[in-house]
């Protein structure tokens, strides 16, 4: 053929502004490279040590030869194709075990590449036509959204509650609309701790209702917990997996923000049981490595290796070896909460109708805005003020967030915190008038 391909004969998602949202905020980094940017979530990079990597990946394969592996064994488990579940799945179990309490056999875990590969096979997986619906926390993470979006399936918004989390009444609402609509509501997506991009938590009390109203309900849930080690304060809730009876829930899990987000290793507790027609029953976990070997084959060996090495050298406790991140990120949130309202005490903030939430750990805030804060704002006080945010409209499924900006906290430093909620203060008083 001759000519550009028309957009609107590839796939719709190529069109939809939700794919546009993240692409623009890149762009917009690009083009500011010295603002203080309180726009992506990634770790800390002081944190990282390039000779670390050298000692987790040879403590692995320490750990293949104490297993009794030969080095023909070895050499090919790192270097060629693997299991398409994964060979750390043993070590992973044990890390939940120790840091979350779930007791889960390793053949009901399927490695990743990244949560984001978990949660494409998971919906993959799950919505069998296109009258299952995927019910969501509004606001919501775009990964998902954007996912379903790739694999043509409706979302439902459920609004948070004020606790925090998915209203588990506001979630029985929704799924008896979808059923009332003709269609299945299938699965509910959430994150219960220190969500993104709100930051809230739910508490232990709504947890437990939220999964008896799934029961009742008859909808699987997606747990999706990246962030749950990071709280402000000492203690720590239970996982929806940990409260799980009835094994409704699948788990999504990352190494991204725990371990370092370069291996791109996540993984699924997917422990259903599945019947087939003619009576066998095997895991939901090895329906996931059916959709996995079609799509990336398997996970590197090389990423597992390495933090396979890293569980082995911290006992497989990931809590503990993330205990001065936890520190460090929680400090960084305690300075952006006390920054702002230094700059913005009452009764200053309720006289210009500003706002923002106090999270209880995690990587973000939430400001809401007496003006629009959207991708022109954004740009404003890039190239007036030096700070970069994230606007939240995209993180609202249908609709809503046009005032609200998320803040992360967990890249920078407590002088560049300190610095940006100064600038960030004066566009916002000079948007406010």
């Amino acid at each position: 053929m001759s000519g550009p391909l028309p957009l609107d004969e590839l796939h719709g998602s190529l069109s939809d502004p939700l794919l546009d949202a993240m692409t623009f905020l890149n762009e917009a980094t690009s083009r500011y490279p010295e603002a203080v940017s309180f726009a992506p979530g990634r770790p800390y990079e002081g944190f990282f040590e390039p000779a670390d990597v050298h000692d987790y990946l040879d403590a692995y394969l320490a750990h293949l030869t104490d297993r009794g592996l030969g080095p023909e064994a070895v050499r090919s488990t790192l270097f060629q194709y693997g299991p398409t579940k994964g060979v750390i799945a043993g070590l992973v179990a044990r890390t939940l075990a120790n840091d979350e309490g779930l007791d889960v056999p390793p053949e009901s875990l399927v490695l990743t590449v990244g949560a984001q590969e978990g949660m494409l096979l998971v919906l993959r997986a799950l919505c069998a036509g296109p009258d299952d619906v995927l019910l969501v926390s509004s606001p919501c993470y775009v990964g998902v959204t954007g996912a379903a979006r790739l694999l043509d399936l409706s979302t439902v918004p459920v609004p948070e509650g004020a606790a925090g989390g998915p209203d588990p009444d506001a979630v029985r609402s929704a799924a008896r609309a979808v059923r009332a609509g003709g269609r299945r509501p299938r699965a509910l997506y959430v994150v219960p701790d220190f969500a993104n991009p709100s930051g809230t938590s739910m508490p232990t009390e709504a947890r437990a209702r939220l999964l008896a109203v799934a029961a009742a309900e008859g909808l699987l849930v997606i747990e999706d917990n990246p962030y749950g080690f990071f709280a402000r304060e000492p203690g720590s809730r239970p996982t929806l997996k940990a409260l799980d009876r009835y094994r409704q829930v699948v788990y999504l899990g990352s190494f991204a923000k725990t371990c370092f987000p370069g291996a791109r290793l996540g993984y699924v507790v997917a422990d259903q049981e599945v019947r087939a027609p003619d009576g066998r029953r095997t895991l939901l976990a090895d329906q996931l490595a059916k959709l996995k070997s079609m799509t990336t084959v398997n996970t590197p060996a090389l990423s597992q290796a390495v933090i396979g090495g890293m569980l082995l050298r911290h006992d497989c406790r990931l809590r503990a070896a993330n205990a001065r991140a936890t520190a460090f990120y929680a400090a960084n949130l305690g300075t952006l909460l006390g920054e702002l309202e230094r700059h913005f005490p009452e009764p200053l903030r309720s006289r210009i109708g500003l706002d923002w939430n106090r999270p209880e750990g995690g990587f973000f805030a939430v400001l809401t805005l007496p003006f629009a804060a959207d991708e022109a704002a954004m740009e404003r006080c890039a190239r007036d003020h030096g700070v970069l945010w994230t606007p939240m409209a995209p993180f609202y499924p249908a609709g809503g967030g046009e005032r609200r900006l998320r803040l992360s906290i967990s890249s920078l430093t407590t002088e560049q915190i300190v610095a940006g909620v100064a600038a960030l203060a004066r566009f916002i008083r000079a948007e406010a008038g």
